[in-house]
């Protein structure tokens, strides 16, 4: 995908662009807007779905399981997340496609299937009949997946907050939250679904990937296949032959990788940064691409939030380990979790640019990893990621956009509305994808959301109506 092609932003990354959605004074009616529904064509032979809100009056670009917004711009024209207008083609008043502003004059994507309905779960977050939502707390079901249950009565949260997070859920004021989960003192006590969504969906979990493949380099450092945190890089990868050589690139360790601080000319938030990860996806190979980047400073200093970093970690552990990356998770974290149903197929070429190498898992299973990291790496019993490893991981190694950065988690305080300053760790992914784990209050909870390449509601409300339904 191009940068900006259409719906992309920044897919892989936490989008911090926000003005790119001021709002437009060109209206649109919701009866007007049924008329650009349809299946229609889209790049590498796909296709994609387009779709009117009953509840918002905007348009909506569905890529897989991804919900885009497009602002109305003027008549059959409309700006998706970076500004870029895109234009439906009439023929006799028909729509019968539609261009790209960047995009080759002629080039057309055509509307393949018109007429094509929506269901109502797609805009409801819980399904209201014509009557007024009364939340009915219901206490999680006891599974056979390794997680224990519990009330959330007397476990310290209070149950009005609870019911306040619920009623914004369904009336919009926190829009597109798909799941939201909290374990409190080892016992899930909360597990909420709501539109399309439900505890089996594998929700997919953009760069909250990172956090996971942290753990992966843990359990390979632990298995001796990674000599040290600061072994160069380029030990680990003989294949490759930089171009743009470079003498900092040969010191790039791989705590360097796990810090953001690898001195590649590489920003996710600067599109005109040569590595921009939308210029990394298209490409043949991810891993030539990140290592024939010049490199904009030291390893070990100035620290940039990258993805492509990750994508040269994950070929190393494919390399010491001499397994797809998949296989090495599955064996080496999953099955130790008792995670049976997810989806990582990395490769590091264009064939997977829309779904960027992330991987799917199902919000449980996200609960799960969190209460790894909560209980110091070990599940059952057993010390599945390296107890040294997981207290470096979540505590401050570098600086990146004013946060504290460990190995690739975010070290994020968040400051309930009574003031209280709550010290958090959090895997993120772009649309409000978030495993948060607060060890001094024994806590993870977890939030999936489709608010891709906008600000998502999902830290509002944790800090509203989870931190600040604390009983201190």
């Amino acid at each position: 995908m191009k940068i900006y092609h259409l719906f992309l932003l920044t897919a892989f990354g936490l989008s911090t662009i926000t003005n790119s959605f001021a709002q437009t004074t060109y209206k649109v009616s919701y009866a007007d807007l049924k008329t650009y529904q349809g299946i229609y064509q889209y790049e590498n032979h796909k296709t994609l779905q387009i779709a009117a809100s009953p509840i918002d009056t905007m348009l909506y670009a569905i890529i897989g399981t991804s919900m885009y917004k497009l602002r109305p711009y003027s008549k059959d024209v409309f700006l998706n997340g970076g500004n870029t207008q895109v234009q439906f083609i009439r023929d006799g008043g028909n729509i019968i496609g539609y261009k790209q502003q960047n995009d080759k004059p002629d080039t057309i994507y055509k509307l393949i299937t018109p007429k094509v309905t929506f269901a109502d779960n797609m805009w409801y977050a819980r399904p209201l009949n014509g009557e007024k939502f009364v939340y009915q707390y219901t206490v999680p079901k006891q599974k056979d997946d390794g997680l224990q249950t519990g009330s959330l009565v007397n476990s310290g949260l209070d149950t009005a907050t609870i019911r306040t997070l619920m009623n914004r859920i369904v009336d919009h004021t926190y829009p597109g939250i798909h799941s939201i989960l909290i374990i409190k003192d080892g016992k899930l006590i909360l597990e909420e679904y709501f539109y399309e969504y439900n505890a089996e969906t594998l929700q997919e979990l953009r760069s909250a990937t990172k956090s996971f493949s942290s753990a992966l380099v843990g359990i390979a450092l632990n298995k001796g296949l990674i000599k040290s945190l600061n072994t160069p890089m380029l030990t680990y990868l003989p294949e490759y032959n930089p171009e743009n050589p470079d003498p900092r690139k040969n010191q790039i360790t791989i705590k360097n990788l796990l810090t953001q601080q690898s001195g590649f000319a590489c920003y996710d938030y600067d599109p005109k940064s040569p590595g921009n990860e939308s210029k990394m996806y298209p490409t043949e190979d991810w891993i030539k691409f990140m290592l024939d980047l010049p490199m904009a400073g030291n390893p070990g200093e100035a620290a940039s939030y990258c993805s492509g970093n990750i994508q040269l970690l994950d070929k190393i552990i494919e390399n010491v380990s001499h397994q797809p990356l998949h296989d090495f998770a599955q064996q080496n974290l999953f099955n130790e979790l008792g995670i049976t149903d997810f989806i990582w197929n990395y490769a590091p070429n264009k064939s997977h640019q829309d779904d960027y190498g992330q991987v799917y898992l199902t919000p449980r299973d996200m609960a799960k990893f969190g209460l790894l990291y909560l209980n110091g790496g070990v599940w059952n019993g057993k010390q599945v990621v390296p107890k040294d490893y997981v207290a470096q991981s979540l505590s401050k190694q570098s600086v990146v956009d004013g946060i504290n950065y460990g190995y690739l988690w975010w070290c994020d305080d968040l400051t309930a509305p009574n003031g209280v300053k709550y010290r958090g760790i959090a895997a993120k992914g772009n649309g409000g994808q978030r495993i948060f784990i607060w060890p001094d209050e024994n806590m993870v909870a977890v939030v999936t959301a489709g608010n891709y390449n906008t600000q998502s509601p999902a830290n509002k409300l944790l800090i509203e109506c989870v931190l600040g339904g604390l009983k201190k």
